[in-house]
């Protein structure tokens, strides 16, 4: 049976970058013509283990800048000026939106809206805890300050 090496993930044969074993009508009739594999070589299966080797430290990597980010921005205080009423109550109200244009400003971070994570938004004068998601299970808590303009 010849080997195969999975150029995306199938359900019924394993992950991308794994070398299969698979019939070949099936390697030539599905495989092929869906783009799903490659017959494995000697050249190809090397070339494959160093895509998956790059691909590993590529993800380690940003996984390292993320952590570095989220100890960034726990070390962040946020001020968002905004107009505010005698009464500390705000004429608007500070969404997501603008707590991630905050953390663009101040730290030069680009975060998602959708990351950031608030109950319901901000319609008073305080100082308030924000989590944000900065990838995937990593966190940093943001201390936003919302301050009367």
């Amino acid at each position: 049976m010849p080997q195969a090496i999975l150029l995306q993930d199938v359900d019924t044969l394993g992950e991308r970058g794994t070398v299969v074993e698979v019939s070949a009508g099936y390697l030539r009739n599905y495989l092929l013509p869906r783009k799903l594999a490659e017959p494995a070589t000697k050249g190809s299966i090397d070339a494959a283990a160093r895509r998956r080797e790059s691909a590993e430290r590529a993800k380690q990597e940003a996984e390292e800048r993320s952590r570095e980010n989220a100890a960034l921005l726990g070390r962040t205080v946020l001020t968002i000026p905004q107009q505010a009423g005698e009464d500390g109550r705000l004429f608007g109200s500070v969404t997501t939106q603008d707590i991630a244009d905050a953390i663009r400003d101040a730290r030069g971070i680009r975060v998602d809206r959708r990351k950031v994570h608030l109950a319901d938004p901000i319609r008073n004068v305080g100082t308030y805890m924000v989590v944000v998601e900065v990838a995937d299970d990593v966190t940093a808590t943001i201390k936003t300050m919302v301050v009367a303009a």
